[in-house]
């Protein structure tokens, strides 16, 4: 079964903070405005193939929100990632049949700056936050150019979506047969990055790569205390490595299952693991 990523989430304290870290990259976002909720609202950088980050955090600061607050408060950066769904409600029943939690469908809604009303439904699958491991589901219910406007910027950067989420996992082994038993997938392949303390599990021709923590006391480990299992990490594709080297400020580089990734420094990001992957993962 595939799955095609709709938005991946970067939580943060201050959304003024995450924008401006974005734009000191060389990444601007677009103000997407205030949710139903009534307390959280966000920015959105959009890409070629319809796919966009969305930064988000609460309305006022200090505010308890309803989802993700933990990465909210403690500017955890990745939170959650979506796909997209025909319909929701029959992927839902699906899950549901597998033994997976389901929430929903649930209408939300969002107001952007200029007055026009974007409306979606969602459904949140398993135990944690929404989006921790297995994704959330997504459907417009207004046309999707209202939730998502295009940007020439990343265009023209040659970057062309959001290829890759990677998943924060307390077990490899526990994970991979969630995975593989709800979505019908084929055995991973296997690697390690030294820079994330992280054993990787990614499932090809899949946008998905599971991350276990190599040690204790790394990166990796640690953010698995403060904040769970969930994303730590992601990956936009790239028509051409050199050129994106030459465009952004990227501070370190290595190898993903033989094809080259490179990374946004994360001090300029607030932390945030956000790279570059050669196109074909």
């Amino acid at each position: 079964m595939s799955l095609r990523i709709d938005h991946v989430t970067i939580a943060g304290s201050h959304l003024a903070s995450l924008e401006q870290a974005f734009v000191d990259v060389g990444l601007k976002p677009v103000y997407g405005g205030p949710h139903s909720n009534g307390i959280t609202h966000m920015d959105l950088l959009s890409f070629a193939d319809g796919s966009y980050i969305e930064m988000i955090s609460t309305l006022e600061a200090g505010q308890t929100s309803p989802l993700w607050h933990v990465h909210i408060a403690g500017d955890g950066g990745p939170c959650a990632w979506a796909v997209a769904a025909d319909d929701v409600a029959a992927e839902a029943a699906r899950l549901a049949a597998l033994g997976v939690r389901v929430a929903g469908p649930t209408y939300l809604n969002r107001r952007r700056p200029d007055g026009v009303l974007v409306e979606w439904d969602l459904a949140f699958l398993g135990d944690r936050e929404p989006g921790a491991t297995l994704p959330f589901l997504i459907k417009d219910r207004t046309p999707r150019a209202w939730r998502v406007p295009p940007s020439t910027q990343v265009a023209e950067a040659g970057l062309k979506g959001v290829t890759m989420a990677v998943l924060g996992v307390e077990r490899l082994d526990r994970s991979v047969d969630l995975f593989r038993r709800v979505y019908g997938w084929p055995a991973p392949q296997i690697d390690e990055d030294a820079d994330l303390s992280a054993r990787l599990a990614h499932f090809p021709g899949t946008p998905v790569a599971l991350a276990a923590a190599l040690t204790e006391s790394g990166w990796l480990a640690e953010r698995l205390v403060q904040f769970g299992e969930s994303p730590c990490a992601f990956l936009l594709g790239a028509a051409d490595m050199g050129t994106a080297a030459r465009r952004f400020p990227l501070a370190a580089s290595g190898s993903w299952f033989s094809r080259r990734v490179m990374w946004f420094d994360p001090a300029r990001l607030n932390g945030i693991r956000l790279g570059l992957v050669a196109e074909g993962l």
